[in-house]
C-alpha cells in the first residue's frame, strides 16, 4: 500500500507540472494577444481627443471671423485679414464693438488651448493664410489653421499633422 501512494504521489507532480507548463503557455499567449488590442485602443481615444481638439480650435477660429467680417471686433483686425494674431488670443477675448463705455464686453472663444494628445503640449503647429497648405512653417501674420506637430501616422498611412 505504501508503494501505490508514493507511486501516486510522483505521477501527480508529473502532471501538476504539466499542467502548469500548458496554464502558463496559454496564459502567455492570451497575453500576447491582449496586448495590440490595448495599444490600438489606446490610439483609437488619442485620435479620438485629436479629433475633438481641432474641431474646437477651428470653430473658435471660424466664429472669431464671422464677427471680424460682421465688424463686431473692430479695426484692429483689418491687417489680420479678420482671423486671430495667435491662438492666445482667442482664450484672452476680444473687445466688442457696440457696446457703450459703461460696460466694455470681451468675447472669449475659447477657455483653454487645447492640449495635442500626441505631443501632449498646447503648442500647436499654424498656418496663416499667407502659408502653403502643406507648410509646416508659419508665416505669423495670422491663424487661418492649426494642426498637430507629431510625426506619428494613422492607421490609414496619413500623418496626423494633415488632419
Amino acid at each position: 500500500m505504501f508503494a501505490v501512494s508514493a507511486e501516486r504521489r510522483r505521477s501527480q507532480r508529473g502532471m501538476t507540472l504539466v499542467e502548469l507548463i500548458v496554464a502558463f503557455t496559454i496564459l502567455a499567449l492570451l497575453a500576447s494577444m491582449a496586448v495590440p488590442l490595448a495599444r490600438s485602443r489606446v490610439r483609437r481615444e488619442r485620435e479620438k481627443e485629436l479629433r475633438w481638439a481641432l474641431r474646437e480650435i477651428h470653430h473658435a477660429i471660424d466664429k472669431y471671423k464671422d464677427m471680424a467680417d460682421a465688424g463686431q471686433l473692430g479695426q484692429q483686425n483689418a491687417a489680420k485679414e479678420g482671423y486671430p494674431e495667435t491662438l492666445e488670443v482667442l482664450v484672452e477675448g476680444v473687445k466688442v464693438n457696440g457696446q457703450g463705455t459703461e460696460g466694455e464686453k470681451k468675447v472669449r472663444f475659447l477657455r483653454r488651448v487645447p492640449k495635442d494628445p500626441f505631443t501632449g503640449s498646447t503648442d500647436w503647429g499654424k498656418r496663416s493664410t499667407q502659408d502653403d497648405p502643406k507648410s509646416s512653417a508659419w508665416g505669423g501674420q495670422n491663424v487661418f489653421s492649426v494642426y498637430s506637430k507629431t510625426m506619428e501616422k494613422a492607421a490609414d498611412g496619413t500623418p496626423y499633422s494633415e488632419w
